[in-house]
């Protein structure tokens, strides 16, 4: 289905040459507790997390301290749930100069939600990051990158809710997510409708084509590696790559789970240690800036929007 899907253009394609010029890059967080991430979700359940230790707020200050460190404005996708329960870290990343975007509710998968489920998840979050932090939420993330074809519904109700732009759909295929054959350039994903996808960066080589946004890979490769695929996504779409990362990867104070599977423990607690000289290489080789700044000739309602 997403090869057909996107091989008939179900979509409208945008010229982006107006960002060729542009010379920064979009950082990216998403905000969530250590254990409502992917790679946990058969270890424990739902029903459980209020018996688990909390350390979203403690991590998302030492995130917000490092970027300062390393002036770095970014954009932070945060959990409704987040916002709930810690308002006062949305005013910490608002104050900081950062963007505050939505990452749904409670980080469920989007094909486990029904149209109406998800219109009502979206709605309640953006309403929570809107109210606790005094500040518009324009920008949607989905959890896990888990919006592909099957669930293109998911538009229609993020432009119901107000939003202006997405940045969830993943033009690659792993184990845990993407949709291989979706445009790597930002689109309109409705035609008619102004709302804007802005694809995750990849990089295609010569035998296969890799994820290139950071997260666990960043984590996991040499920096070389990353550097070198950041540059070589942008020279290939001839548009700013987009990184993201999480404030638990850099928490080497949170529980070890001794009970999840191998590659889950693998990926999510390998290379924590590492990350802030990581990050601090990644400040000096590019500028950064939130994804709302550099995206802005293509918001719909922004005053630096223009025509490429």
């Amino acid at each position: 289905m997403t090869a057909d899907f996107f091989a008939n253009q179900r979509f409208k394609q945008l010229d982006v040459s107006c960002l060729a010029a542009e010379t920064r890059f979009a950082f990216t967080i998403d905000v969530e507790e250590w254990f409502q991430v992917g790679a946990f979700e058969t270890t424990f359940e739902r029903s459980k997390w209020s018996s688990l230790e909390s350390r979203a707020k403690t991590q998302t200050t030492i995130l917000l301290e490092l970027l300062a460190a390393l002036n770095i404005k970014a954009t932070f996708f945060t959990l409704g749930w987040i916002a709930e329960k810690f308002p006062e870290t949305l005013k910490e990343i608002v104050a900081g100069g950062h963007r505050l975007a939505c990452h749904g509710m409670d980080h469920q998968r989007l094909y486990k939600m029904t149209q109406t489920e998800f219109a009502e998840d979206i709605q309640k979050a953006k309403g929570l990051i809107e109210q606790h932090s005094q500040t518009s939420v324009v920008g949607y993330r989905a959890p896990s990158f888990s919006l592909t074809p099957e669930v293109w519904w998911v538009y229609e109700e993020l432009e119901k809710a107000g939003f202006g732009y997405s940045s969830s759909l993943y033009p690659v295929k792993t184990d845990h997510y993407g949709a291989l054959n979706a445009p790597r350039t930002a689109f309109h994903p409705i035609d008619g409708s102004d709302i804007l996808e802005i694809p995750m960066s990849v990089c295609d080589l010569p035998l296969k084509r890799l994820p290139a946004s950071g997260g666990g890979y960043f984590r996991l490769l040499p920096y070389f590696l990353s550097k070198y695929m950041l540059e070589k996504a942008k020279r290939q779409t001839r548009t700013p790559s987009i990184f993201y990362m999480h404030p638990w990867e850099l928490d080497t104070d949170q529980p070890y789970i001794k009970s999840a599977p191998r590659l889950s423990r693998f990926r999510h607690y390998t290379g924590q240690a590492g990350l802030p000289d990581k990050l601090t290489q990644l400040s000096k080789s590019f500028k950064w800036a939130p994804v709302e700044e550099i995206y802005a000739p293509l918001l719909n309602g922004s005053s630096e929007r223009q025509q490429c």
